[in-house]
């Protein structure tokens, strides 16, 4: 215990070891089985708030498993401190998370598949399955009575001449097998067609690349009096917050207890942020790619397809990294190192004022940020998760999306109408990414209520002369399917969490406002049968009762579901959400319309949102951070010492 310095701090190494151990002497542990996860299972919210620091609830974990020969998975809840389970059920007619195991066990098996080399060679003149790239990709489903029944996977295929070149750049297109998971078989090889390899590679490697860029100089970001934040374990302070990062394999990054110390008193504002599903869904009807669509989260895990981050690539300056500690399916601890990574950075001004009646005296903060981020590879994608915590209150979560597009080959001098060319005969097809977040707000306490918040503008008349005016007008959410919103640019809309039971000194109730970024709608038909897994995409903003097992936006288990879980079934009950415990879900999208400059590799692109202080504190509470050091200029090469502090002159 000496090791956990807050109740959700995610399992240790030692912790994740023990509970398999507890898990073979229990006898769940067979040689079909797989272990899908093993994670924190995460005390109640009211032992956390009554926490003392010294004695700790109970440390439990709850595991996720899978039986290859019986195909059905089951799920357990284990007491860490009493080294014993505490309860044991089978989950009937799901398929969980597959594996990293698995996804490499995928590979070879198509690799070795007799009935693959031969379609390889029919379609490429190429029998050597050592130069082919497998992606494997969930198979969804579709109505087909084998996706509801077995355990498969529809993988990809591309070509490439050695480990380093890009595999992408060679699609095989009209090739695609299919792996029944359980057996490790390829129980057949669908063809579509036949296109040519295209003809050009696409390496990014550095040293692949010529001519590359010699007139960038270094620069370099130092805190000679090393960072102004501390961590323990997975509690991290920074100057007024504190917070829990935790990791699973399934969410990844996640943030827990996030507190605000004002004036003395640490204020409560989120209790826990994750990403509880995302999905891909592609655009192109055609034979080889309308099955294209992925729940990342769900289907792969997005912490068990984190990075290991590097120092001076990832991240710059005084870093703290922190591992993150999964399992293999078979049962062996699986460390990623520097899973986590977190530092501060400068974000420009934080405030500014020059009275013109001083102007030899202006006023200037510089802002500084404090980030935590994780990046995660899936397939050919990469996502960044960046949290950051500003010094006015704010908190901004943004993900990053960068990597490889997934592509497919066309005939020479065709034109594709649903994405587009981005190389000679190499195609991209058109697509978006959804990503659903969950937000159990604390403002103040538990109990919060979320207000819609619309600016109208008031009819011109004797109380509107010259027609110029608007007000914002909140509407309290009281019920789950009042609450089922969209964005609406015509009325500005955004959100408030506010906690009607606390006031500040103006006599309103404590607030923090959100507001959103980027977004879009799904363009697929409400029939397509992604649409009916991706329940979650249907609304922006969903408002529910803080109820255990209520996780996951497309429900638990969407890998192969049939559609009708998660948000979408939840909210038809319609409960009651105002002045309690609830919890903010938030989807938001992004639609990728390929260009060439995409490619070979995704410059990156930014989507995400904002929380901010509304009414929370007294004033602006970034008023009390002082002026920034005297610092050094460079000008054509020449170092010049800076005169004084960020303010010209300090006032008397």
């Amino acid at each position: 215990m000496s090791a956990i310095h807050h109740p959700l701090e995610p399992l240790t190494a030692a912790e994740v070891q023990h509970a398999v151990q507890l898990l073979r002497e229990a006898g769940h542990l067979s040689p079909t089985t797989r272990i899908v996860s093993i994670s924190l299972h995460e005390p109640a919210k009211s032992l956390v708030h009554g926490f003392d620091g010294v004695t700790f609830p109970d440390r439990e974990a709850f595991a996720v498993l899978f039986d290859n020969g019986t195909n059905t998975a089951s799920e357990i809840l284990l007491s860490l401190n009493r080294s014993q389970v505490r309860e044991a059920r089978a989950v009937p007619g799901v398929q969980p998370t597959m594996t990293i195991d698995e996804q490499t066990e995928c590979e070879q098996a198509v690799l070795n598949s007799e009935v693959f080399r031969a379609a390889l060679e029919k379609h490429t003149g190429i029998r050597d399955t050592r130069r082919v790239m497998v992606d494997i990709w969930s198979v969804g489903y579709y109505g087909n009575p084998e996706e509801a029944n077995r355990r498969l996977a529809r993988p990809l295929c591309f070509l490439r001449e050695d480990p380093t070149d890009n595999g992408y750049a060679k699609p095989i297109e009209g090739l695609r097998p299919v792996v029944d998971l359980n057996t490790m078989e390829v129980i057949r090889v669908e063809e579509y067609g036949h296109w040519p390899l295209p003809p050009e590679s696409g390496n990014y490697f550095a040293d692949r690349v010529p001519n590359q860029r010699t007139d960038i100089r270094p620069l370099e970001i130092t805190q000679p009096e090393g960072p102004s934040f501390q961590v323990q374990g997975h509690v991290v302070t920074w100057q007024n917050w504190s917070f829990v990062v935790g990791f699973s394999a399934r969410e990844g990054l996640t943030l827990h207890h996030v507190r605000y110390r004002d004036q003395g008193q640490d204020r409560s504002i989120l209790y826990r942020a994750s990403l509880t599903e995302m999905v891909v869904p592609y655009g192109d009807p055609g034979p080889t790619q309308n099955r294209k669509n992925a729940f990342d989260v769900g289907e792969y895990g997005m912490g068990a397809c984190a990075n290991s981050l590097k120092l001076g690539c990832d991240c710059l300056g005084a870093i703290q990294y922190l591992d993150g500690h999964l399992v293999t399916s078979r049962g062996e601890l699986l460390t990623i190192p520097n899973a986590i990574c977190m530092h501060e950075e400068d974000f420009g001004i934080l405030w500014k004022h020059t009275d013109r009646r001083l102007a030899d005296q202006p006023q200037v903060r510089r802002s500084r940020r404090f980030v935590v981020s994780s990046v995660s590879t899936v397939e050919n994608y990469e996502y960044g998760f960046f949290w950051y915590f500003y010094q006015d209150g704010n908190i901004q979560f943004e993900i990053k999306l960068t990597g490889i597009l997934s592509l497919g080959a066309f005939h020479p001098g065709e034109k594709p109408t649903y994405g587009a060319l981005i190389a000679p005969q190499l195609y991209a097809p058109n697509h978006q990414h959804f990503f659903n977040m969950r937000l159990d707000f604390d403002v103040d306490g538990v109990n919060n209520t979320v207000q819609q918040v619309d600016v109208v503008c008031d009819e011109p008349g004797p109380q509107n002369p010259f027609g110029n005016a608007f007000r914002a007008q909140a509407t309290p959410l009281t019920h789950e399917k009042q609450a089922r919103a969209h964005l609406n640019l015509q009325t500005a809309r955004y959100w408030k969490i506010v906690n009607p039971n606390v006031k500040n000194r103006l006599g309103e109730p404590v607030a923090y406002k959100f507001l959103p970024g980027d977004n879009c709608m799904p363009f697929a038909s409400p029939d397509a049968w992604w649409r009916k897994r991706a329940g979650f995409v249907n609304y922006h903003v969903w408002v529910t009762p803080n109820t255990p097992g209520e996780n996951y936006g497309a429900g638990d288990y969407p890998n192969q579901s049939q559609g009708g879980d998660g948000l979408s079934r939840w909210t038809e009950q319609d409960r009651p959400i105002e002045n309690t415990d609830t919890v903010f879900w938030y989807s938001f999208g992004h639609t990728h319309l390929p260009r060439p400059e995409d490619y070979p590799v995704m410059p990156t692109a930014y989507i995400g949102f904002l929380l901010k202080p509304h009414g929370f504190f007294a004033m602006n509470p970034a008023n009390d951070v002082p002026p920034s050091a005297p610092a050094k200029s460079v000008k054509l090469g020449l170092s010049m010492s800076g005169g004084g502090s960020c303010c010209s002159k300090e006032p008397s």
